[in-house]
């Protein structure tokens, strides 16, 4: 296993699909994975975000970032009333509760399937590097995804460390990026 400023690469890995839930959240972790010679394709999928005004304004900063730095980008389509059936029942569970681990379940099964689909065995998540998460909740999703789906390795990793989220922060003011508020779902808004 190597490893570059502290942070440890898994053996073999030299691509990765980079499920990222917004720019902000994604830019330090794809720039110190192009600095350890890993290649990122960034998988936007984040049905949960709401409203869908919201959505594509994150959705035009994280394919603007990745344009920047000529690294492929991909979409999966917006389908908040599909995600909004996978959460039913848990509308008021608090924040970082059992909504959000569903949520997430759904989100990583679907990036460990994309990543397999395009033949990269190895995924990992921005949601690891978002304040508004619970590290252990993304690492049992990420785990729970690599089981599910034959052929995915999921890449745990806490990105708030190694100086990332102080580079995140820089980045973000040097790209100038829309910086949310919330987590993204109807359900975690302020009030």
């Amino acid at each position: 296993m190597k490893s570059l400023n502290g942070i440890e690469v898994p053996a073999g890995v030299e691509q990765v699909l980079l499920h990222a839930c917004c720019a902000p959240c994604s830019s330090a972790i794809v720039e110190w994975m192009l600095a350890a010679h890993i290649q990122p394709t960034i998988f936007y999928y984040n049905p949960n975000i709401f409203p869908q005004t919201e959505y594509e304004i994150r959705k035009a900063e994280s394919k603007r970032h990745a344009e920047s730095l000529g690294i492929n980008w991909i979409d999966e389509d917006w389908n908040h009333d599909s995600w909004l059936c996978e959460v039913c029942g848990l509308e008021n569970e608090p924040e970082r509760g059992a909504r959000c681990q569903r949520c997430f379940d759904l989100r990583l099964r679907t990036a460990a399937e994309k990543a397999v689909e395009l033949g990269i065995n190895v995924f990992a998540t921005t949601l690891a590097s978002s304040r508004w998460k619970r590290l252990d909740q993304i690492e049992l999703a990420g785990k729970r995804a690599e089981q599910a789906v034959i052929g995915a390795r999921f890449w745990a990793h806490n990105w708030r460390k190694g100086g990332l989220q102080e580079r995140r922060n820089q980045l973000l003011k040097e790209y100038g990026f829309y910086n949310q508020r919330y987590c993204g779902c109807e359900f975690s808004m302020p009030k």
